[in-house]
């Protein structure tokens, strides 16, 4: 048995085939709980009901884009007196307030990190270490984290890599060895202070 339509233009295409088809078959159909001519006034109502629809969506569209249109030239004609009153002003906080607005900032001076805070090594191998540290508590904000080692028990501390985020795999490490390990954040401004270390050995 076929299964009704789902889709709208497929169920228009239906009715019209059954409208048509109680037109030219009467002798088969003789009395349609819905003759043909109530569905094709129901088709004309819908037919009338999408104009309507397309022209309102239309019209939505108009406005929507007149709205756009008002709110951008609002938004260039406040900043246009925003930018005024920061000139005549020369940026005075207490008079640019009167206007809902604010003097401009003064650049932030960026510091170099804080101590890079609990070190561990809770993972490690045959020639590999991972290690996990929580992020400087004060300071500047952290670009990256240099990866510090050196031999125990006085080696030279010597950078072996350098990790974004607050944890990282370290593979070929010297084996046989007492090794060291400790973290320092740096950015721009320059290096935090190292943080404490934790002792592997290979």
């Amino acid at each position: 048995m076929a299964r009704f339509p789902r889709t709208e233009p497929e169920v228009m295409a239906l009715v019209m085939q059954v409208i048509s088809g109680l037109n030219d078959n009467a002798a088969i159909y003789p009395a349609p709980p819905v003759s043909a001519v109530e569905l094709g006034t129901l088709f004309g109502g819908y037919n009338a009901a999408k104009n309507a629809q397309t022209a309102a969506l239309a019209a939505a569209e108009d406005a929507t884009n007149a709205k756009d249109d008002a709110l951008e030239a609002l938004t260039d004609a406040t900043k246009t007196d925003l930018r005024y009153a920061e000139n005549t002003t020369n940026g005075d906080d207490d008079k640019l307030k009167l206007l809902g607005w604010s003097g401009r900032k003064a650049p932030s001076v960026l510091t170099p990190p804080g101590q890079t805070k609990f070190l561990e090594a809770p993972r490690q191998g045959a020639g590999w270490v991972f290690l996990d540290w929580k992020k400087p508590s004060e300071g500047g904000a952290v670009s990256a984290y240099k990866v510090m080692r050196r031999e125990r028990p006085e080696g030279a501390w010597s950078e072996v890599a350098t990790a974004v985020i607050s944890e990282i795999t370290l593979v070929e490490q010297p084996t046989g060895k007492e090794l060291e390990y400790r973290i320092i954040a740096v950015n721009k401004a320059g290096d935090g202070h190292p943080s404490d270390t934790v002792m592997v050995v290979m």
